[in-house]
């Protein structure tokens, strides 16, 4: 299952394990192409990683905070803390490669 995050749920939900945020926005294609890669990849790692995503265009004080200037943009935590990210297109196995990498 994916979360939606919102400026004021970020921190909160990111603060603990491995969490996955696909940053995106409906009028993006390329967020519409990696939509459904992490939707499968949330699925295969239920249990182990947080999958969530976070509309760009609704949440600008996450956008600055991370320095998201360009979409899609994969952040990957663990613990809170920024270990990776992602820009742009990637496939699912370089997904669950990253994701493998924190786990």
């Amino acid at each position: 299952m994916v979360k939606e995050l919102t400026d004021a749920t970020f921190a909160n939900e990111t603060a603990s394990g491995v969490v996955v945020v696909d940053c995106w926005a409906a009028w993006c294609g390329p967020c519409k192409k990696l939509s459904p890669i992490v939707d499968k990849v949330a699925e295969d790692y239920e249990g182990k990683a947080v999958f969530a995503k976070l509309d760009v265009d609704e949440n600008p004080e996450v956008c600055e905070q991370q320095g998201i200037m360009s979409i899609p943009t994969l952040l990957f935590f663990k613990n809170g803390q920024l270990v990776d990210k992602s820009v742009g297109f990637i496939d699912d196995s370089k997904l669950k490669e990253k994701v493998d990498a924190l786990l």
